[in-house]
């Protein structure tokens, strides 16, 4: 078991806590080895895996996302860089969407939301007759059928 790090160490050089490691573990996202005192024991690469996890979710896919993407990578040996390109390169649309998203709500923080609340003065140029409050309840303009009913 030379080489292999402690659940401690794979913490601290990955940034993640180790009760997210041991969750990780329990979605079998990733795998460890059990010394004779049971205590886990990970190879190096398994800092590449973690850390190709924490950017999967700030790209924004859900852990089963996370590991159908994982399940691509070879078994026999260490991904190499171009296996890493080839599962995270359809994810461009993906962070397209979000930048989108993004701007949208910075865009959205100075003007109406949607809201039918016609309590700003505002809302009377944005949202005159409430047009938003026809396509439902809720910031018709920041939720799925988003920009319907927006004037």
């Amino acid at each position: 078991m030379d080489g292999l790090l402690t659940i401690g160490e794979v913490s601290r050089r990955s940034g993640v806590a180790s009760s997210a490691l041991r969750f990780y573990e329990e979605r079998r996202l990733i795998e460890s080895e059990r010394a004779g005192s049971g205590h886990r024991r990970y190879p190096r690469a398994i800092l590449r895996r973690i850390a190709f996890i924490v950017f999967a979710q700030k790209v924004g896919l859900t852990l089963a996302e996370v590991g159908d993407e994982l399940a691509k990578l070879p078994d026999n040996r260490v991904p190499a860089r171009s296996d890493w390109a080839k599962i995270s390169g359809s994810w461009t649309k993906r962070i397209d969407e979000r930048i989108a998203e993004l701007e949208r709500l910075r865009a959205g923080l100075t003007q109406c939301i949607g809201c039918g609340c016609l309590s700003l003065q505002q809302c009377q140029l944005a949202n005159p007759g409430d047009r938003a409050g026809r396509s439902g309840a809720g910031p018709r303009y920041w939720i799925a059928d988003r920009g319907k009913g927006k004037g």
